[in-house]
């Protein structure tokens, strides 16, 4: 995670997708409640299952599964048509803007809900108040990960991170969760079979 988990209940906006947060890892979850319940965050989920916190959710939004990296196109495409990008920031600390201005010039939000089922005025919602967000942090899990197009769906997630500004800022980033609620603080205590206890290698 490039943000602490105690961030969560002091940010602006939280976008989750691939994740059943609530379950899989319920403190989390809880942090993410009380943000929308008692600071006001909204929550943007993504993900085709009705889990827990789209209860909690102001835009849900049902891709089909495996075009993820099309939606993220989708998005992008819209925060750079309506000049809701952090010009400043991408200037000072990206590279490769032009490339990836060029990559998603065709993902149109009509475009993207002929691939991914998700209405283009939905996904405009979605943008706009993911990028409007004074501070807006991204959690996922294992639903964006464990696809042929995994590594391409974390890239397009932390592009879109840096082109709103929410890298290197409390209350933004890019976080992703294990796949259990404690798999993290398992191997930090040296649950697996090659290291000890602060991944001192067992050799």
């Amino acid at each position: 995670m490039t943000n602490s988990m105690a961030e969560i209940e002091n940010t602006d906006c939280i976008l989750i997708t691939g994740s059943n947060t609530a379950e899989s890892h319920p403190i989390i979850g809880r942090m993410v409640k009380r943000a929308v319940d008692r600071k006001r965050a909204k929550l943007i989920v993504i993900d085709p299952r009705k889990v827990e916190l789209v209860k909690f959710a102001h835009i849900w939004l049902r891709p089909r599964p495996g075009t993820d990296v099309a939606w993220l196109n989708g998005l992008l495409h819209v925060i750079l048509e309506e000049g809701l990008w952090d010009a400043k920031y991408v200037a000072e600390r990206t590279e490769g803007f032009d490339e990836l201005r060029g990559a998603v010039a065709e993902y149109t939000p009509e475009y993207v809900e002929q691939l991914s089922g998700i209405p283009a005025g939905d996904l405009r919602r979605a943008a706009r108040l993911y990028a409007k967000a004074p501070r807006a942090m991204i959690l996922y899990a294992m639903g964006i990960t464990q696809h042929t197009t995994g590594t391409d769906n974390v890239k397009s997630l932390a592009n879109l991170a840096m082109l709103c500004g929410n890298i290197g800022i409390e209350g933004g980033g890019l976080n992703p969760l294990r796949g259990q609620n404690n798999v993290q603080g398992s191997c930090d205590m040296g649950g697996l079979p090659n290291v000890l206890p602060g991944y001192q290698p067992v050799a």
